[in-house]
């Protein structure tokens, strides 16, 4: 595997407090060095990435991990208002939902989401396919650095 020297910030958008836990057990069982950013809605996302209210010192996101079911905005709502930010565009955004209907698979392609993967039922794939997917984005892929993209 191999070692990240500089601590990666992830976005979580999850309402689930249970997830919410298996996901902070993923990330403390991966040798990643991380700080991982929890919110429970997309209104709270949108805060967090335009740094507003409460949330004024937060740093950009190296990744988003977006639950699609959320209480007010849907994820799909979310995604698009990220993707059509000329400042937040570049971050990657992992769709990890409990759905695995192909209408939610393809719409969050065509909102130009960067993964979809649906949640396991089992707890040992579960942490599984977060362990891989975060040795995948934060150690592997080459992110974009804190820039705007026209």
């Amino acid at each position: 595997m191999v070692s990240s020297q500089l601590i990666k910030n992830v976005l979580l958008v999850e309402d689930n407090p249970s997830y919410q836990d298996l996901m902070l057990v993923a990330f403390e069982e991966n040798d990643i060095a991380h700080n991982l950013h929890i919110v429970g809605n997309g209104e709270e996302a949108l805060l967090f990435l335009q740094q507003q209210k409460k949330y004024f010192n937060s740093p950009r996101p190296d990744v988003i991990i977006l639950d699609l079911d959320l209480p007010g905005m849907h994820g799909h709502e979310l995604l698009k208002i990220i993707k059509q930010d000329i400042k937040l565009k570049l971050i990657p955004v992992i769709v990890f939902t409990s759905s695995s209907q192909p209408k939610d698979i393809t719409k969050s392609y065509k909102l130009k989401a960067n993964c979809y993967l649906s949640k396991p039922y089992n707890l040992d794939d579960f942490l599984a396919v977060v362990q891989k997917s975060l040795n995948f984005w934060l150690n592997f892929s080459k992110l974009p650095e804190d820039t705007v993209s026209t």
